[in-house]
C-alpha cells in the first residue's frame, strides 16, 4: 500500500462507500496526495451504480481532520517555492466538487474539525456533529485567512457570527455549528456505528430519522446582541474598539484574542468576508480565496505564524506589520490581485443530482 493509499482508506459496504482519513497522529491533516486520492474516489463512485451514499470520517478518535499539512506549507513559504499553490488549487477544486456532488455526501464531523477539515465536510449534503465536535477556522492565528470555502460559509452565518469566528478563530461545539450553518444534524457519538451500518443498507434520510437528536443551543445565541453590534463595524480597529467598550467579559475576551492574531490577516479576512457576501456562488469565493492564499504564501506572517504555533511552539509570533494601524489599504489590496501562477477557474454549470 502506498502512502497515499494508507492515508485515505477506501471501502464499500452495501450501498455506501467510505472515505476514512487515516493520519491519526496528525489528527488526519490533509496532504496533497490525500486530496488527490479523495478526488479520484469521488470520480469512481459518482458513476458506480452500486454506490448510493458517500461517507467521510476520520480515524483515531480525535477528530475528522485538523486542517492542512501546515508543516509542508511552512517549508514551502521559507523556500519561496509554489508547491502549496498547487495543493490549494486541487484542494479548492475538491471543495467545490463536494458541494456539487451528485450523490448524498455524508460528513461525520466528530471531534476536531478545523481548516481543511471544514472544507471536506461542511460543503456536503449531510453534516453530522456530535457532543465531541469542535469546529473552527483558526487561520488568523498563523497569519493566514480562512480558506477552503470558509469565507463563503462564515459569510452566510446569521448576523455577524461568522465574522466573530473568522477573526477570533474560536472553536465551537455542536450547537453553535448548527446555529452558524456549518452542520445539519446532531447524533450522539455512541450512535455513530449504528448509523453508519444503517447507511450501508438504507437511504440516508430513512437512517437519519432514527438517530438525529435535539440538541440544546450553544453559547453564541446568547451573545448575538454584542456580536452583531461590535462586528458590524467597517474596520477591524473599530470592531476591537467596540468590543473593548461594550463592558461584557465575553466581548473583552474576544478583543484580547483578536489582539494576538496577525494584523494583516485580520484585515484581509474582514475584507474577504465582506466581499464573499457579494460574490455569489461558492466557486467565485474559492477563486478569491486562492488569490489570497497565494499572496499569503509570499508574506512574512504565514511562515512566522506557523513557526510560532507549530515549529518552535513559543506562541510568540513577531507579526510584520505589528499593529493594525500599520496595515494600509494597499497592503490588503495586494491579497486580492491575480496570482502569478494563474487564476483558479472553477466551473459553475449546474449538474444533475442523482438522488
Amino acid at each position: 500500500m502506498t502512502a497515499a493509499e494508507d492515508s485515505v482508506l477506501l471501502r464499500k459496504e452495501g450501498r455506501a462507500a467510505h472515505l476514512t482519513l487515516n493520519r491519526p497522529q496528525a489528527i488526519n491533516a490533509l496532504t496533497h496526495a490525500m486530496v488527490r486520492r479523495i478526488d479520484e474516489a469521488l470520480t469512481a463512485w459518482e458513476s458506480d451504480p452500486d454506490v448510493q451514499t458517500v461517507i467521510i470520517q476520520g480515524a483515531g478518535g480525535r477528530g475528522l481532520c485538523a486542517g492542512g499539512d501546515i508543516r509542508s506549507i511552512y517549508e514551502d513559504a521559507r523556500a519561496g517555492t509554489t508547491a502549496s499553490a498547487d495543493f490549494w488549487r486541487d484542494e479548492y477544486r475538491l471543495n467545490a466538487r463536494i458541494a456539487r456532488y451528485r450523490k448524498p455526501y455524508v460528513a461525520v464531523m466528530d471531534g476536531i474539525v478545523m481548516g481543511g477539515g471544514v472544507g471536506v465536510s461542511a460543503h456536503g449534503d449531510v453534516r453530522i456533529v456530535t457532543e465531541r465536535s469542535r469546529v473552527a477556522m483558526p487561520e488568523t492565528g498563523i497569519g493566514f485567512v480562512p480558506d477552503v470555502g470558509g469565507t463563503y460559509l462564515l459569510a452566510l452565518a446569521p448576523g455577524e457570527l461568522g465574522t466573530h469566528l473568522a477573526l477570533t478563530g474560536a472553536r465551537i461545539g455542536a450547537g453553535d455549528a448548527l446555529l452558524c450553518g456549518l452542520a445539519d444534524h446532531f447524533v450522539p457519538s455512541e450512535d455513530l456505528p449504528r448509523l453508519l451500518d444503517g447507511l450501508g443498507m438504507e437511504p440516508v434520510w430513512d437512517v437519519l430519522e432514527r438517530y438525529v437528536r435535539r440538541l440544546p443551543p450553544g453559547e453564541l445565541a446568547g451573545h448575538r446582541s454584542w456580536i452583531d453590534h461590535c462586528y458590524g463595524a467597517d474596520t477591524v480597529e473599530e470592531i476591537v474598539a467596540r468590543l473593548r467598550g461594550h463592558g461584557s467579559r465575553a466581548a473583552a475576551e474576544a478583543a484580547d484574542t483578536i489582539a494576538t492574531k496577525s494584523p494583516t490577516a485580520l484585515k484581509v479576512t474582514l475584507a474577504a468576508l465582506r466581499r464573499a457576501r457579494r460574490l455569489g456562488p461558492l466557486e467565485r469565493v474559492l477563486e478569491q480565496e486562492f488569490r489570497i492564499s497565494c499572496a499569503a504564501l509570499a508574506s512574512h506572517d504565514l511562515a512566522e505564524g506557523i513557526r510560532a504555533q507549530v515549529i518552535d511552539k513559543d506562541r510568540s509570533p513577531r507579526w510584520a506589520p505589528a499593529s493594525l494601524g500599520e496595515v494600509g489599504a494597499a497592503d490588503v489590496a495586494r491579497y486580492f490581485a491575480a496570482p502569478a501562477g494563474g487564476e483558479l477557474d472553477l466551473d459553475t454549470s449546474p449538474q444533475e443530482v442523482a438522488w
